[in-house]
């Protein structure tokens, strides 16, 4: 299986988690909801989730074993990385383009 896209839906500035992202694979059956959190200086990814009835949290889709699963987050935080220097990029450009218009 490979991964043929992933997009940054959404990033965030606080808390512990810092992305939504969704993943094609094959491109054939997308993934959504995945979150980039940041925890202990550490990015990890979390699996979309439902809660039960009883307040516990229980994957709805998840990486087999943890080769699938190592190869999954790295691709994920590394275009999270990608978005991230993306933003600042064109928050920098903006930000100069402001100032030579005043």
């Amino acid at each position: 299986m490979v991964i043929t896209d992933i997009k940054v839906r959404k990033l965030f500035d606080e808390g512990p988690m810092k992305a939504i992202v969704s993943v094609t694979f094959d491109g054939q059956l997308a993934v959504h909801d995945i979150k980039v959190i940041n925890a202990r200086d550490k990015f990890f990814i979390v699996m979309p989730s439902r809660k039960n009835p009883d307040g516990t949290y229980r994957d709805i889709v998840h990486p087999i074993n943890a080769q699938f699963r190592a190869i999954l987050e790295e691709a994920v935080i590394d275009a999270y990385n990608k978005e991230l220097a993306l933003a600042a990029e064109t928050a920098a450009s903006e930000t100069s383009e402001s100032e030579t218009n005043d």
